[in-house]
């Protein structure tokens, strides 16, 4: 009688998990049925809005919906991140996925409203790394001059950049212990915003990406580059190595949904993505805006992040910054 009793609890739990793949295969099968809401993080104008706009209609194309770009702006990203984990994971809703955001806010802050691993990775499609540039008519022609400055006027010049615990806050602190400098960090809610103070004489450089110093090419002065090798796209612009400076930073950037979201909903989204990152329009916008293209499915951005919270928790502990 036991037998018989195991046998059937065998048989109605390989039943159930038959019932719940062919489940997930059908709303596979039926996905996307209606228009997909793609989360801004950022302000307007900045790095991440510029490539879902450069995504979009191709995007719309690929998806055979509609995709509707909209913006959760504040806290660096993180109202943004914490509105996707509380959505529903069934791939309607997606959120550009930037690091080293999504690693460094839960480890410095008490509470970011969101969790690293609460944001599933579906793809990570490109980079850009931090440039520190200052207007074109600063006196600071040259980084050594920005340098030498900083260090006669301690707590005076002020460093903006595009949020905080963010890659361009980070590599100002590189650049402040690389350098030994006492410079302020001023955030802004993205690029877009971060721009204009720079423009209206509001701050003294900023710490921002190769995009702005390609854009505003004319109007800012390029001092160095965060990279391992100067970027094609800007030549004259040394990096940071270069000058004898150990400062290696940048961004990187995606798109994540929360996590429960169907294994096989996540994988149409990223071949999508993958799709839409071998046209070759939004190829040549994207190297046209000194974007650098990357090719990260799941499982390699999965990969990424362990990689990344490894790095910068070792970098944020020797900075005493770590929370917890």
């Amino acid at each position: 009688m036991i037998q018989k009793v195991q046998s059937f609890s065998i048989v109605v739990s390989w039943l159930l998990l038959v019932l719940a793949l062919g489940a997930g295969a059908v709303h596979a099968a039926d996905y996307p049925s209606k228009p997909l809401t793609y989360m801004v993080c950022f302000n307007p104008g900045g790095e991440s809005d510029i490539t879902a706009r450069i995504q979009e209609a191709s995007l719309k194309k690929h998806f055979g919906q509609d995709v509707v770009i909209q913006y959760k702006i504040g806290g660096g990203g993180s109202v943004g991140w914490s509105a996707l984990v509380r959505s529903k994971p069934d791939g309607y809703t997606i959120a550009g996925h930037n690091f080293p955001h999504v690693v460094v806010q839960p480890l410095t802050r008490g509470n970011a409203g969101y969790e690293t691993l609460d944001l599933t990775p579906v793809y990570i499609f490109e980079s850009t790394p931090n440039v520190l540039v200052v207007r074109a008519d600063s006196p600071f022609r040259t980084l050594d001059a920005f340098i030498q400055y900083a260090k006669a006027h301690p707590g005076v010049v002020t460093v903006g950049g595009s949020g905080s615990h963010s890659a361009n806050d980070l590599g100002t602190t590189r650049l402040r212990k690389a350098a030994d400098l006492n410079v302020i960090y001023i955030p802004f809610t993205g690029t877009g915003d971060a721009v204009p103070a720079l423009l209206g004489g509001h701050v003294k450089s900023l710490m921002t990406y190769s995009t702005t110093a390609v854009r505003y090419r004319g109007r800012f002065r390029p001092l160095a580059i965060a990279s391992e090798k100067r970027m094609e796209v800007l030549p004259d612009v040394p990096t940071f190595r270069e000058l004898g400076y150990e400062v290696v930073e940048g961004a990187y950037r995606g798109v994540a949904v929360p996590a429960g979201t169907p294994v096989s909903i996540v994988q149409y989204l990223a071949d999508t993505f993958e799709k839409v990152m071998q046209e070759p329009d939004v190829v040549q916008k994207m190297n046209e805006n000194g974007f650098k293209i990357e090719t990260m499915g799941p499982e390699k951005a999965a990969e990424f992040t362990k990689k990344k919270t490894v790095e910068y928790k070792a970098v944020l502990k020797e900075l005493g910054l770590v929370r917890k």
